[in-house]
């Protein structure tokens, strides 16, 4: 099993911003980190998996839904601390512009609560300044498509 908290390097975790129209798919987290908290799916590649293998099956897994992954829209660090100031989780996240191809949005592992949420709606949902930085730039890269 990966050891999350207290890893001996960073992990390489995988961030999906799904779009259709003006919407994005978030997820409520069931675990740590960012537990309760609202987000962007994703998770951790597995050995073995591509890149883009890898966000397709974390998006399968959260949402039910089938994407097809496009480019990556950033690339950054995540290093949480604990109350000692020893660094209990750190991932380099790589996240990926999505497009829905089918399935059902419902909420699968690791996460309580799955949405479209609009984009003019997004501050109701707490999300972290990386990921309404990462959710504009999809819909910055959308347009031009």
């Amino acid at each position: 099993m990966l050891q999350r908290d207290y890893p001996d390097r960073p992990l390489v975790g995988l961030g999906a911003v799904i779009v259709r129209d003006r919407e994005v798919v978030l997820v409520r987290r069931a675990s740590e980190p960012l537990r309760g908290k609202w987000s962007l799916p994703g998770g951790m590649l597995e050995l073995g998996e591509t890149l883009r293998q890898g966000i397709a099956r974390e998006v399968l897994e959260e949402t039910g839904l089938r994407v097809r992954v496009e480019q990556v829209l950033d690339v950054f660090d995540s290093i949480v601390p604990d109350a000692t100031g020893r660094t209990q989780f750190h991932y380099v996240l790589i996240d990926f512009l999505c497009v829905p191809l089918g399935g059902e949005l419902r909420a699968g592992s690791d996460v309580s609560e799955v949405v479209w949420a609009a984009v003019d709606e997004l501050k109701r949902f707490g999300l972290t300044e990386n990921a309404v930085a990462v959710i504009g730039k999809a819909f910055g890269e959308s347009r031009k498509q």
